[in-house]
């Protein structure tokens, strides 16, 4: 397993964007939607450096068959709670095509919310296929096949403290 981004760099990171997460919320409550599964590491560690009063809800999407996306997103798990009139921000691992997110972006604004922004802890904007807004990132990395941190491998990998990349496949 090759490092991409050690600990000490994500820790860094994680309190330049609650800074700045924290300022652009001041005086408000925000709805943490963490995508599920991916983004769980990432919006814990978040939120426990956020000043700003946080709710957290979940939502599982899949659009991934292996290491592919099929292009298709599909919700397996919804939210619980009404997000009417309040201000969120989705938490998502990594943007690669945007499709999940445009798909998921869409789909949340129908419930109405006073505001919806997106944090993301990677981008690969040389995937891009979809036009998407995205208010924090994380990091901006090459097209390589990322696990840790919250990123995983057929559901390994999530634990490690870092962002790891291999060259191909058969390295797993």
């Amino acid at each position: 397993m090759n490092v991409l981004i050690n600990e000490t760099r994500i820790e860094k990171r994680l309190d330049e964007m609650a800074k700045e997460i924290d300022k652009n919320y001041e005086g408000k409550e925000i709805i943490l939607i963490g995508i599920l599964k991916g983004s769980v590491v990432f919006m814990v560690e978040l939120a426990k450096r956020l000043k700003t009063k946080v709710q957290f809800e979940f939502i599982e999407v899949s659009s991934y068959e292996g290491t592919e996306s099929t292009g298709k997103v599909k919700i397996v798990k919804d939210i619980k709670n009404s997000i009417e009139g309040k201000d969120v921000l989705i938490i998502e691992d990594i943007i690669d095509t945007g499709t999940t997110l445009a798909f998921l972006k869409e789909y949340l604004m129908l419930k109405k919310p006073n505001s919806l922004k997106i944090a993301t802890l990677l981008s690969k904007p040389s995937r891009r296929t979809k036009e998407l807004q995205v208010e924090y990132i994380g990091f901006r990395i090459e097209d390589k096949f990322v696990v840790g941190y919250g990123l995983d491998y057929n559901q390994n990998y999530r634990n490690l403290p870092y962002i790891g990349y291999v060259e191909s496949e058969q390295d797993f």
